[in-house]
């Protein structure tokens, strides 16, 4: 009498793999346009610092003149294309308003879009230090927003302290 034996092959079949492989393709399509958005933020939050240096000037002749300065040249900064950064292309200066508009190295999403700081004051007491409101953020109780909001920036890339 002959006795067939059988060997069991130890593995997975094609349609394990495809199952696993369909898996990782939808956590992947979940993935991706979270991290994005996580890069587009920092590159906005990595570009704010560059609008401190037209901050300075604005808020010392707010102090000493109340009055805000219409531009680049009256703040004593060069030509809003000379003020650049990997991510900005431009930040100019508006009566009173800073916009920095990205560009250069920044992310397809947000390069030609326009981020703005206004200037709140206290109409009454130039002695109180003016502060500054980012993008669409409201301005503090009692005080007054001037220049023009021009951000155009979506949202979703915006820090928390800009909305």
């Amino acid at each position: 009498m002959t006795c067939k034996t059988y060997q069991k092959y130890a593995g997975f079949s094609a349609i394990e793999l495809m199952v696993v492989v369909a898996i990782i393709a939808i956590l992947a399509m979940i993935a991706i346009p979270s991290s994005v958005g996580r890069i587009v933020k920092e590159q906005v939050v990595a570009a704010m610092p560059l609008a401190d240096i037209a901050k300075a000037p604005i808020a010392l002749n707010w102090a000493v003149a109340k009055a805000l300065l219409a531009d680049n040249k009256e703040a004593g900064l060069p030509t809003p294309d000379k003020i650049v950064s990997n991510f900005v292309s431009s930040v100019e200066v508006q009566n009173g308003a800073i916009h920095m508009t990205f560009g250069n190295k920044a992310h397809p999403q947000i390069k030609g879009k326009i981020l703005s700081f206004r200037a709140a004051v206290i109409e009454e007491s130039q002695i109180v230090p003016v502060t500054w409101v980012c993008g669409n953020a409201k301005p503090p109780e009692k005080m007054t927003l001037k220049g023009v909001n021009k951000t155009n920036v979506a949202d979703e890339y915006l820090p928390y302290l800009c909305k």
